[in-house]
């Protein structure tokens, strides 16, 4: 008798253990991945900045533009935040670069770690009506502690998407120029103050020399 019920000990754990060897299978960046999506993020930017249907840049620059200049590739710059939604925020005037305003709102505060110290954003949604296939799109202005020195002194942007769930992917890496660093016919957000980084970012697109 013992011995069909050590029997039946061993099937029950045999089927315990099927289940753990057949669980489904998720897919995880690795590192090498998250370097190649960095990298194809550059060569996308800078082939933009090459097509005149799409350049910023003047034909004077565009005409002998190769590429921008960026920070190496850093993984530890990719943090997820934990996204405090603010669905009460009132709209506002976002002042720009050539005196007009922009119709904002807080669409989130995101809350998270950078090489162990804590900081949080604002992140903006327009209050306009989104363009096609943007409908989902935030905005993530940015200061930190190499403007007007390794990069652009009025900051850089972060493009985002409104996530599922309460945590958000920021990847500095990603950070771009505003367009009138380029070409003065532009008009570009003002960074609010309250985004200010106190930290080097070294991460994203350098400030553009003009030779």
């Amino acid at each position: 008798m013992k011995y069909l019920v050590l029997l039946a000990c061993c099937l029950v754990m045999a089927c315990k253990s099927d289940k753990k060897y057949h669980r489904e299978v998720k897919q995880v960046k690795t590192e090498s991945n998250l370097v190649q999506d960095i990298l194809e993020f550059q060569d996308g930017l800078n082939a933009s900045f090459r097509n005149p249907e799409s350049s910023p840049l003047p034909d004077r620059y565009r005409k002998d533009f190769n590429r921008l200049d960026f920070y190496e590739p850093d993984t530890t710059y990719i943090v997820k935040a934990k996204l405090e939604r603010t669905p009460e925020a009132i709209p506002f005037l976002m002042k720009t670069t050539t005196n007009d305003h922009r119709n904002e709102v807080v669409y989130g505060i995101a809350h998270f770690e950078l090489h162990g110290t804590p900081y949080q954003l604002e992140i903006y949604q327009s209050m306009d009506e989104p363009d096609e296939g943007f409908e989902d799109y935030l905005f993530l202005p940015f200061l930190d502690n190499t403007n007007g020195n390794e990069t652009y002194g009025g900051g850089r942007y972060i493009d985002l998407t409104i996530p599922k769930g309460d945590l958000i992917v920021i990847d500095f890496n990603k950070a771009y120029n505003p367009y009138c660093v380029y070409n003065k016919k532009y008009s570009c957000p003002l960074v609010p103050r309250q985004n200010y980084l106190r930290t080097n970012v070294r991460a994203g697109v350098k400030d553009f020399v003009k030779e």
